[in-house]
């Protein structure tokens, strides 16, 4: 089929390919559109724990059904330990979990511009502890654990909650040490030896773009990721050997780690077969947590196993060098948007050999076009000798009638570890680029950018060859760029100026390809002159 086909009616299936590929996958995996909790400002100070007891059910407390044998009874929603510093608040409640952790910084906020609150109010929140026995679980959730504080500064110098809880026939006792970039220690102690779990708590919800992922994440250590998309957990699953475990939206995560090899970590399936993680723990045990956004340094600098939550989807072996090629040029550049500029650079540079035969070859295929059409005119009713006359013209003219098609096929990988990258680096949030983009991460309001990417995608095509011989194909060539600057609008400005700086050098390479065959066509025309005129003389 191809070979009965024009170069650039290849090159427009090859485009054409491409966006119904992406729309494909966007349709396929769609985005979730979680609802965001609203939260009001609160004051910071010291809070009180409530001597009421507000009640949820069992399967709200811990996010997914609980069989006959487990049941618990209530929950205990208020507030003992509030700490605070001028990034975050975090929140304790009676139950020894955390319960909220808003971030102040105005950059993380929601799509209703509200602070970002990263545990959601329904569902399993981190380090809430279920226990096997039910009789034990009842009395545990009507008893409230107090503190030896009841608000603390967190700046500078890690601060330790200690937090306790006495039952009839046991005491529990959490020591937690928070740390003013986001993590904190654990360390859990029974005072009896009682069969429990340790939850960790729902992924944050904030708002998603498509194409990204959301839900669990488990990695072990043998290097294996495993993740449960929301929507897709399909039951209960054990694993050994674990890393880290971590729920996760786009931009953050809950995350939980320093696990014992021989821990077990569970997975199970709440209602809306969203995964729920928790795990088997000893009655003496230590492990460390992190709940925040998904960057790069802080993650690498708490512990280097923590960047393996920052996850790509499919176009990871592409995206995770793409984003470290990316983070290199900015500590040269200092700014996102030169050092998004700087990679498209490197990568134009790579793609040039490439890139530039695509080009010569649909240069070639354009000056032989009419030749083409005489053969396939003088052998119309034989198809085979047509074929034959065809593919010999192209050998002595040395064209490569896929030549155009190719480049443009090989770049949409490359497009796509790009897209994942720039959709999922949480340190574009409020990055600047200059003059009217303040935020690389979301869309421009002005949309001026999609439209110097629209207009650059449409001069590239005034330059770039054509032979059509279908109007259809022709009109369908000519939208691309109004559909594409469309289709751009709400895409990260990131991304758009990625594009957008693509084209211009696409522009200048064809530009040059463009300059080279006219040359050679003038100094070929000027040759045959010259051999012209040296035969007339030679008449005279």
């Amino acid at each position: 089929m191809f070979d009965k086909m024009t170069p650039n009616q290849r090159l427009i299936v090859a485009v054409l390919l491409s966006f119904v590929f992406f729309i494909a996958y966007t349709a396929i995996f769609p985005a979730e559109q979680p609802e965001v909790a609203q939260t009001t400002t609160q004051n910071v100070k010291s809070a009180q724990a409530s001597t009421q007891t507000p009640t949820l059910k069992t399967e709200d407390a811990a996010g997914h059904a609980i069989s006959t044998n487990e049941k618990m009874a209530a929950n205990d929603l208020s507030t003992l330990v509030t700490l605070s510093n001028s990034k975050f608040v975090v929140k304790m409640d009676t139950l020894g979990r955390v319960s909220s952790k808003i971030l102040l910084q105005d950059k993380y906020n929601d799509k209703d511009d509200k602070h970002a609150e990263l545990i959601p109010a329904n569902g399993t929140k981190p380090l809430f502890i279920r226990f096997l026995d039910e009789t034990l679980n009842e009395e545990a959730l009507k008893t409230p654990y107090t503190a030896d504080v009841s608000a603390i500064t967190l700046e500078g110098q890690p601060q330790k909650v200690t937090l306790t809880q006495k039952l009839s026939t046991l005491s529990v006792t959490k020591e937690v040490t928070f740390y003013e970039d986001g993590h904190y220690d654990v360390k859990v102690a029974l005072s009896e030896d009682k069969k429990y779990f340790i939850y960790l708590g729902q992924r944050p919800q904030i708002t998603e773009q498509m194409m990204t992922v959301s839900g669990a994440m488990v990695y072990t250590d043998d290097q294996i990721v495993t993740i449960i998309e929301d929507g897709d957990a399909q039951g209960r699953k054990t694993f050994s050997g674990v890393e880290l475990i971590s729920a996760f939206d786009q931009y953050s995560a809950s995350i939980m780690y320093g696990f014992a090899k021989d821990t077990n970590i569970i997975v199970e399936r709440d209602k809306e077969s969203n995964p729920v993680l928790y795990f088997e723990a000893l009655q003496n045990m230590s492990f460390g947590g992190y709940i925040g956004q998904k960057e790069y340094k802080t993650l690498h600098a708490i512990n280097p196993v923590l960047t393996n939550a920052i996850e790509y989807g499919w176009f990871t072996f592409a995206s995770k060098p793409l984003f470290q090629l990316l983070m290199w040029l900015h500590g040269i550049f200092g700014n996102w948007g030169w050092s998004i500029i700087g990679l498209t650079i490197i990568i134009r540079v790579i793609l040039y050999p490439l890139t530039y035969k695509g080009m010569v070859s649909m240069q070639k295929m354009k000056d032989i076009a009419p030749q083409i059409k005489a053969l396939q005119a003088k052998y119309k009713g034989d198809p085979q000798r047509m074929n034959a006359a065809v593919m010999d013209m192209y050998k002595k003219h040395g064209a490569n009638p896929l030549g155009g098609c190719l480049p443009m096929l090989l770049q949409i990988p490359v497009f796509f570890a790009i897209y994942r990258v720039l959709l999922n680096a949480v340190e574009l949030q409020g990055a600047p680029w200059m003059f009217w983009v303040d935020d690389l991460s979301r869309m421009d309001g002005t949309f001026i950018l999609p439209i110097l990417m629209g207009a650059s995608m449409y001069y590239q095509q005034k330059l770039t060859p054509s032979n059509f011989t279908d109007p259809l194909q022709e009109k369908i060539f000519k939208y691309l760029p109004i559909i594409f600057t469309f289709f751009f609008i709400t895409f990260p400005s990131g991304l758009v100026l990625y594009w957008f700086v693509n084209n211009l050098f696409s522009i200048a390479q064809q530009f040059i390809v463009n300059q080279q065959f006219k040359n050679a066509k003038d100094a070929q025309i000027a040759a045959h002159k010259h051999v012209e005129k040296n035969v007339e003389k030679e008449n005279d």
